[in-house]
């Protein structure tokens, strides 16, 4: 569990925000806050993916290379990157040169526009698997879920990559799709505040 430790202004925060200065920014504005916008959902994905292995940390600190990188993930221009573009990519310093990892976002990328096709947005169907509240785990206790194993199954069944259940359930903490923030976290309660006024997509 993630113990909580006063931030910069004295006001308690999720424990893991102390490991560098700007996890307080990420974590104070995006992580745990209802996301519906398709590309943003899509680059949290890869980017997650590309972290299996590493630290948050480091693809924080590499996130606007990776931006750059891949077209701000779009995934309709991802989708179309060829074997040029993998070997372009492989050496580009700014981002994680990982071969399977850059190959696997491309994919990504193509199934994405499946699904797009057959449900209507990658948020309509991403949201389908928020899970119960009575069905979680207490914050931070917990690094997959039922929810979490379920999409990750489901996504590998439709040919995704680098999607297992420990990197979808980061996904899932970090999109809002659940309120990991600590109890006495004072980021939970506006979590829990946007996630209630939060349209779920359909």
């Amino acid at each position: 569990m993630s113990n909580p430790i006063p931030g910069p202004d004295g006001r308690l925060r999720c424990g893991w925000c102390t490991v560098t200065p700007e996890f307080f920014d990420y974590h104070d504005k995006e992580w745990g806050f209802p996301v519906a916008d398709d590309r943003r959902l899509f680059e949290k994905l890869c980017l997650e993916s590309f972290q299996s292995g590493l630290s948050w940390r480091t693809i924080l600190a590499k996130r606007e290379n990776f931006r750059e990188a891949f077209h701000h993930f779009d995934f309709e221009r991802v989708a179309q990157f060829t074997a040029r573009d993998v070997e372009r990519l492989l050496r580009d310093k700014g981002i994680i040169r990982h071969r399977g990892k850059i190959e696997a976002v491309i994919n990504n990328a193509r199934r994405v526009r499946e699904l797009v096709q057959q449900e209507g947005s990658l948020a309509a169907y991403i949201w389908r698997y928020e899970p119960a509240e009575d069905a979680l785990a207490p914050p931070q206790t917990a690094s997959t879920s039922a929810a979490s194993i379920a999409l990750s199954k489901d996504l590998k069944k439709r040919g995704w990559k680098f999607v297992g259940p420990t990197t979808v359930y980061a996904f899932m903490q970090a999109m809002g799709l659940i309120n990991d923030h600590a109890e006495e976290c004072v980021s939970r309660i506006e979590a829990e505040r946007l996630r209630k006024r939060f349209k779920r997509p359909c």
